[in-house]
């Protein structure tokens, strides 16, 4: 079969490689016919992530048809068409019980690389590293599934792997962010960083009431987009955000504050200054501008959630302001299955057509352009959906 492989930083292609085959009882097999690709491939892409080997089969957003179930499958049928979630989960250990799939303690089967870092193992993730099982992901033709009857969202004749796609991640990851901030109605929301996952927390936001979201940004696409969703915009490029934001919340901040940017903020602060360096010196391995702009910004009593993906170790980290203002701070992978039913929902429902992120579909064949349009051309391309199936 055909797959996006990484071989190294800027480094991707499509390749040949060994068609998965039924490894356990509980697998399933399903042919791809849609995936996409993350702000969080983009860091790997990048180098950012630590345990990636050449010949990894990249991609976590990815549905198709089920062509093969293992034996001990029984809610999954052979043809079903399915949306697979990023967060690989057993469905039976004490975190899986509790709903928090991501910190599920079975499904990483590279657990003791992970220990070193965390102590205790989380989740496996799909084309995520070796730190999170080394699984192959679903930039490819086809994908075995661990743990199917779990993981996999059946979905119902009327909506289509297309429409359902973002479900795998971007989606439930938007509204978990939200979500973890406990909102009440006719709150204000300020969301830092306006690609896939922060438009889709925006939308979130005014889903569970939020009276005022409040987008920054500094793509001119991006942000028009942010504007439609009904949030007003501020172009850190162009303006002081602290000015805009004590100016849209009467001087005290945002009930809640998230950050969809992660390990590669930009700023123009001295603080963005010195992340670059330190950086490029290895001294810290995240790069936290807008992570300490929102803990400054946010209003005292908030919460700060952070979606955004981080990988390592930070810097000048203004613990004391937190500490100070009476912050929450709810971060952590999604727990995908958790939202993916109730999502499912609003679409049907009509209430959100997660389409409206899509910017670019491409081939396959094509994967490696898109990630070079997505890493270097981030004001025209929002989400790149990928066709296996395209000649």
């Amino acid at each position: 079969m055909k797959a996006l492989v990484w071989h190294g930083k800027n480094d991707v292609r499509v390749e040949s490689v060994k068609d998965p085959v039924i490894e356990n009882p509980n697998d399933i097999l399903i042919e791809v016919t849609a995936t996409a690709i993350c702000g969080s491939d983009i860091h790997i892409y990048h180098g950012l992530v630590p345990g990636m080997k050449s010949g990894d089969i990249l991609g976590h957003e990815f549905g198709g048809r089920v062509v093969e179930i293992g034996g001990n499958v029984k809610r999954v049928k052979i043809g079903d068409r399915v949306i697979i979630p990023f967060v690989i989960a057993c469905g039976n250990c004490m975190f899986c019980a509790d709903q928090t799939f991501s910190l599920c303690e079975n499904s990483n089967r590279d657990a003791e690389v992970e220990e070193k870092l965390t102590h205790y193992p989380t989740a496996g993730l799909f084309g995520f590293s070796h730190q999170y099982g080394g699984f192959s992901g679903g930039q490819s033709q086809y994908v075995r599934v661990p743990y199917g009857d779990v993981g996999a969202l059946v979905l119902p004749e009327a909506i289509s792997e297309d429409q359902a796609l973002f479900l795998s991640d971007i989606f439930p990851t938007g509204f978990m962010a939200v979500d973890n901030c406990n909102i009440k109605e006719g709150d204000t929301v300020a969301v830092w960083g306006c690609g896939p996952v922060g438009q889709f927390a925006i939308k979130s936001a005014f889903l569970l009431g939020a009276g005022q979201v409040i987008a920054i940004d500094r793509y001119q696409d991006r942000l028009e987009l942010a504007r439609k969703s009904g949030a007003k915009v501020v172009d850190y490029s162009k303006e002081k955000v602290a000015d805009q934001i004590f100016q849209m919340t009467e001087g005290r901040g945002p009930h809640a504050c998230i950050d969809a940017v992660g390990m590669e903020a930009h700023g123009y602060t001295l603080d963005a200054l010195y992340d670059n360096v330190a950086t490029a010196l290895l001294v810290e391995t995240d790069r936290t501008h807008a992570l300490r702009e929102m803990i400054g910004l946010c209003r005292n009593g908030g919460t700060v959630s952070i979606p955004g993906v981080y990988g390592g170790f930070v810097d000048k980290f203004p613990l004391g302001v937190a500490f100070a203002k009476g912050l929450t701070l709810k971060m952590g992978q999604t727990h995908v299955q958790k939202y993916m039913p109730r999502l499912l929902k609003m679409i049907e429902e009509n209430k959100i057509d997660p389409r409206f992120v899509i910017s670019h579909r491409m081939p396959l064949r094509q994967a490696a352009e898109g990630y070079k349009l997505f890493s270097e051309n981030r004001d025209i391309s929002t989400k790149i959906v990928l066709d296996p199936r395209a000649a």
